[in-house]
């Protein structure tokens, strides 16, 4: 019992669609805002490399060249008005630099107006509830089966058996390519957060409150996220999947899920 729950653990910690992705820098992701997000991210990453290469040489230059055992002796001297308005001048022009372009990009990110769809997200423990306000459709969405199964720790399904383990949906998202989502987040118990890495969006959802978020996909594909909050003991199984098709493909599946909808309601 105690090897096949060790095995477990592993499994859930090396899952190999994880464990393939992982990567050491964030990704550039599918969206404008994303690509600008990651090239203020690599800006302000190469400014402190390269402050850190300037302050961390001048010390160490400082300690081989300066030291008492090569006979240098220290300047006598209380204080230089120019070093320190230079030093003072230096760190604001840097931190204006690397601000404007920041403040732009949160602008922008919080920019909801003028949507094409809008989606009403609500997070349940451990699941998703999505309203596509527009379209008169709305379903839940939660842990895929297989993964279901396969993380329980009597399970004869292995998680290594287990595509994309731990991060699909029975239910996902579908949203068309090129098109602005307006996302309204919200809770209906503890707080949450929707996160997508390759959407650029991570974002609460708060009982009681209503959140606001945007993305416009420019990538066919399907994107995986999590819940970024810890809600509770089954935080680590409450998956997103988005899956961005061309705007026929969208119609065309909510057409489908419509008349679904139809069905049940006439069989009921």
């Amino acid at each position: 019992m105690i090897r096949k729950s060790l095995l477990s653990a592993l499994g859930l910690l090396f899952a190999s669609s994880a464990f393939a992705e992982w990567e050491l820098n964030m990704p550039r992701g599918v969206t404008e805002l994303s690509a600008e997000t990651y090239e203020l991210h690599m800006i302000v990453l190469w400014v402190c490399v390269w402050i850190g290469i300037f302050v961390f040489g001048a010390m160490i230059w400082s300690l081989i060249f300066h030291r008492k055992a090569a006979g240098h002796k220290p300047a006598q001297f209380s204080h230089s008005t120019v070093a320190e308005i230079v030093w003072t001048i230096i760190p604001v022009v840097i931190l204006l630099a690397m601000a404007i372009p920041a403040a732009k990009t949160m602008i922008e990110l919080e920019d909801t107006r003028n949507p094409d769809l809008t989606i009403v997200a609500t997070a349940y423990q451990w699941k998703w509830h999505y309203k596509y306000q527009d379209e008169g459709l709305e379903f839940y969405s939660s842990l895929a089966r297989p993964s279901l199964e396969a993380r329980r720790l009597d399970s004869e399904k292995s998680p290594w058996e287990v595509e994309n383990y731990l991060l699909e949906v029975d239910r996902p998202v579908v949203v068309p390519v090129g098109a602005k989502v307006r996302l309204l987040l919200t809770s209906n118990d503890v707080v949450h957060a929707w996160w997508v890495p390759e959407l650029a969006i991570k974002k609460d959802a708060v009982p009681g409150i209503v959140n606001e978020t945007w993305f416009r996909a420019e990538q066919v594909g399907t994107y995986r996220g999590q819940c970024a909050e810890l809600c509770g003991k089954d935080h680590g199984y409450m998956p997103i999947v988005v899956e961005v098709v061309e705007p026929d493909a969208f119609q065309a599946w909510v057409d489908s899920r419509n008349e679904s909808d139809v069905s049940v309601a006439t069989a009921n």
